[in-house]
């Protein structure tokens, strides 16, 4: 089971979020938009356009999603490539479509409505609830055809899409060799040679440096990075002289805090809805009129609501909207909403959704009492005193950094901050500070990148702190000159010419090794092996011993199969003594089907990826 758990953690699992990911990227796309079309096109496919708005909506979404993994960080997004992947994806799924229409891949409006019935969201007591379903298309903005047109689409590309997907072949052979491949263990032996030894009487010369740089132009590209001094200011360097909170203050905060609760308070608004629905439009507002009337008569708007009203939700609570919030309904009923006075009923409303009347009444607040709240309150204002000496001081600070252009100047004013100074920091530098979003646009803005080596004014981080820093150092990103590259390819010239030397010294041993048994090769050369266990693939090795210790072939009996992997200022002798190749078989039929499930579905998801690349070949797209 374990090596099973191996299979899906290791080089395949990763490969298999590709498979999760893409299709995010086609299917339900539909979702994001609210169904207008900009007027501006970003691309045209096949004659069909892309709107800008499909763009930067998509767009939107994947920067989002980004950000997720980026902890919020903005500036390590590259926005250009994500607007370049949104664009693909609308592509891709653009040509989908147009391919699923062609071959007929479509669901019937029949079939639609039938699957919008089942829904489980849609349903009241086990059936279908067409109250439910009004307040579902009311919330998001949709018509009922324009819900089912984007269903129809999103169906179409699930179908087509799940062709591939769901039912790419796969060989039982590929299955056992990528079982073998991941379950397969091998004894181990390893031993570590140190290069401290080795580096004491190397030498680089200035031609050596220079040729490895020249033989390798793309070693040396460099990000724009900046040298950096700041230094940082917390509230606790700050100790406000009095927070002590008056009466009267207190009693201004409560009054303050009741205007607030008043001014928030939501009206009760009530609503009898006349539809189109069953009939024409003129019907409808003639209704509405005639409904009026009678509440003017004196028919109450509760009884109007239960007798008239369209609305199956509310019609039985006298028409009162539950938590009713503005846009719903639209401007003009928002309109209304604001301009009548309690209990005054309007004339229609036109909406979407047919004619309202609508009836308001008066928001009731519960205020809790002075005393009730006095805790709150002192706590908040000797908070606030707090923060008000801390923003003083950070103005009166901010002014003598700018004026002198300085940042000892807040180490003198204020005890234990200092200056501190950082080189080479870049835009995915894990710094306490520098790596704050707002710090870093300060330090690679156009300005610097220009040449403004100044103080900056004061920057808040998100966590509260103020920090001030100045440039000494820009290096933009290009390629480092020989100069620049120099002391780093001394370093990996030196390092080379170690591994070489301390390979020559055990090279009879290793060639030793192709002939003649493992114990002798051992005690001649007496190279310091030490067991070190028995390993799979993905199972805790360094990488470079891994690879190396997985790419000798299985020994014979008694011999060993040894190669060598360098490491940091070590080069390490990698052992294999023994190969097990049959644990593939203590996977159980079980997991040996999910295993073949995954890896059809990776495979569906590269001939659906190729499938994409060829219509993309033949379609018009400008």
């Amino acid at each position: 089971m374990e090596s099973f758990r191996k299979v899906i953690k290791g080089w395949l699992g990763k490969a298999l979020l590709i498979l999760f990911l893409t299709p995010l990227a086609l299917v339900g796309i539909e979702g994001y938009f609210s169904g207008g079309k900009s007027e501006d096109t970003a691309k045209v496919v096949n004659g069909q356009d892309i709107s800008k708005k499909e763009l930067e909506t998509l767009t939107k979404t994947f920067k989002e999603q980004y950000l997720a993994y980026a902890n919020g960080d903005e500036t390590l997004l590259n926005q250009s490539f994500i607007e370049n992947k949104a664009m693909e994806s609308l592509i891709a799924r653009t040509l989908l479509l147009q391919q699923a229409e062609k071959l007929g891949v479509s669901l019937s409006d029949s079939q639609i409505e039938q699957m919008i019935a089942q829904q489980p969201s849609f349903q009241e007591n086990g059936k279908f609830s067409e109250n439910l379903y009004s307040n579902y298309l009311r919330s998001v903005g949709m018509t009922s055809q324009a819900l089912i047109a984007n269903l129809r689409k999103d169906h179409a590309l699930k179908m087509l899409t799940s062709t591939f997907i769901d039912y790419a072949l796969v060989s039982k052979l590929d299955i056992e060799q990528i079982a073998n491949l991941q379950t397969e263990q091998r004894t181990l032996h390893l031993a570590s040679i140190k290069l401290d030894e080795y580096k004491k009487n190397i030498n680089v010369t200035p031609q050596e440096i220079a040729a490895y740089y020249n033989k390798h132009p793309n070693s040396f590209k460099q990000v724009a990075s900046v040298d950096v001094d700041y230094v940082v200011l917390t509230p606790a360097n700050v100790v406000p002289t009095n927070t002590q909170v008056s009466d009267a203050e207190l009693q201004q905060a409560y009054a303050t805090f009741v205007d607030a609760q008043k001014k928030n308070a939501k009206p009760v608004v009530k609503h009898i809805l006349i539809t189109a629905d069953t009939r024409s439009d003129a019907e409808a507002k003639k209704l509405a009129d005639d409904v009026a009337a009678k509440i003017k008569a004196g028919l109450s708007f509760t009884q109007a609501a239960a007798q008239y009203s369209d609305d199956t939700e509310s019609k039985s609570k006298g028409g009162l909207i539950d938590a009713y919030a503005k846009g719903v309904f639209g401007d003009s009923f928002d309109q209304a909403v604001a301009a009548l006075k309690p209990t005054e009923v309007s004339a229609p409303i036109k909406t979407q959704y047919g004619y309202h009347l609508i009836e308001t009444e008066g928001a009731s607040v519960k205020l809790p009492s002075f005393e009730t709240e006095k805790p709150r309150l002192m706590a908040e204002l000797q908070k606030n005193k707090a923060s008000n000496a801390f923003s003083d001081k950070v103005n009166a600070l901010n002014e003598l950094v700018v004026g002198s252009d300085a940042l000892d100047v807040v180490s003198q004013e204020v005890k234990g901050v200092s200056v501190q100074a950082v080189k080479g920091m870049t835009l995915s530098t894990q710094h306490p500070v520098l790596s704050d979003a707002n710090v870093k646009v300060k330090l690679f803005n156009d300005d610097v990148k220009n040449g403004d080596r100044n103080a900056s004014s004061s920057i808040q981080m998100a966590n509260g702190n103020t920090v001030w820093v100045k440039v000494r150092n820009y290096h933009a990103a290009g390629v480092q000159t020989l100069a620049e590259a120099t002391p780093r390819v001394k370093v990996k010239l030196t390092e080379q010419k170690a591994i070489d030397a301390a390979k020559a010294k055990i090279q009879t041993a290793l060639n030793n090794f192709k002939s003649q048994p493992a114990a002798a090769v051992v005690a001649q050369s007496k190279i310091a092996f030490e067991q070190a266990g028995v390993f799979a693939r993905s199972q805790g090795l360094k990488r470079e011993v891994e690879r190396a210790a997985f790419s000798v072939p299985a020994p014979k009996a008694g011999m060993w199969s040894v190669t060598t992997a360098s490491l940091p200022n070590e080069l390490v002798v990698v052992a294999v003594s023994n190969v097990n190749k049959t644990t593939s078989s203590a996977l159980t039929n079980e997991q040996l089907g999910e295993l073949s499930k995954l890896y059809q579905q990776l495979r569906g998801q590269q001939e659906l990826d190729d499938y994409t690349q060829y219509l993309k070949a033949h379609a018009k797209i400008k």
